[in-house]
């Protein structure tokens, strides 16, 4: 079988780049938040977590959600949508 082409746009480019840059601006490794993600039910390994940042894997939904629980945002933000400007981003 062969390998299906990932087809990577514009708007998971700009969402791999956010999960990065969250990520680092909470001062968590790739395999701290891989870790997180699974605490919130969703196994990731720190492996998966780089080729997601890296625009080499697709992020489905239920990625993009427990990504966002685990880093305390709203999935827009990760979408690089800001919904509310100002100190709202962060959930609560």
């Amino acid at each position: 079988m062969a390998a299906r082409s990932l087809d990577i746009g514009p708007a998971h480019i700009r969402t791999a780049r956010t999960i990065e840059i969250v990520r680092t601006e909470r001062g968590l490794s790739q395999r701290r938040l891989a870790a997180r993600v699974t605490a919130v039910g969703r196994p990731m390994s720190n492996t998966m977590l780089s080729r997601i940042e890296r625009a080499q894997r697709r992020c489905d939904v239920n990625d993009l959600v427990a990504l966002a629980e685990a880093l305390h945002v709203f999935v827009l933000v990760l979408l690089g949508v800001d919904p509310l400007p100002g100190p709202h981003l962060l959930r609560t």
